[in-house]
């Protein structure tokens, strides 16, 4: 069976077997959306209110601002995959409880190993700490890190701000884009390897 597919009857799945809690609020589930084979998966916190309401993660203000990110590394939502820990979305954009990402865990880790991508990018800190609590998003931002789970395949790391981050604070901005093109040389660095 083709990636895509594959991808689809797993979310097909989940769509039922979830047991968070948020499903009783949101909308719709809001699964992961694009390339299938995938060399990048980025992973969100939670679906907002635009998510919520057309069912695929980052299609307001902050995946706009994703879209640009991309082009300025010579790439498109299409090449990539985009996910989030949770995949529904919290009352009033408050940040998921740790039950919530307990719940939904099984979903992405289902979802990154069909997908097995080089690299896994953290949008935020929620993302971030959701596999590395110990670690700050303005210490770790824009370096790669590696490390092995047992429960995903991919063990390329890299953590950077989250895109609203810049809607809100200008100055993030080019820190953003400056730690976006690390996402090329962390590739070159994975295929040496």
């Amino acid at each position: 069976m083709e990636k895509a597919e594959a991808l689809k009857k797993l979310n097909e799945k989940w769509f039922t077997q979830c047991i968070c809690e948020l499903k009783k609020t949101a909308t719709q589930p809001v699964p992961g959306d694009g390339n299938a084979d995938a060399k990048v998966v980025f992973v969100g916190e939670a679906p907002g209110k635009n998510e919520d309401l057309e069912g695929r993660p980052f299609v307001g203000a902050a995946g706009k601002f994703l879209a640009e990110m991309l082009e300025s590394i010579k790439m498109e939502r299409k090449d990539i995959y985009i996910t989030n820990i949770v995949k529904y979305r919290p009352p009033n954009n408050r940040d998921p409880e740790s039950s919530e990402k307990e719940a939904c865990a099984p979903w992405l880790y289902e979802e990154l190993n069909l997908i097995a991508p080089k690299l896994i990018v953290f949008l935020g800190r929620h993302s971030m700490n959701d596999f590395f609590p110990e670690l700050k998003i303005s210490d770790a931002h824009g370096k790669l890190i590696i490390k092995k789970f047992k429960h995903i395949t991919t063990s390329h790391f890299l953590p950077l701000y989250h895109p609203a981050a810049a809607l809100y604070n200008g100055g993030m901005r080019e820190t953003l884009l400056e730690d976006f093109k690390k996402i090329s040389l962390a590739l070159k660095k994975i295929n040496t390897q």
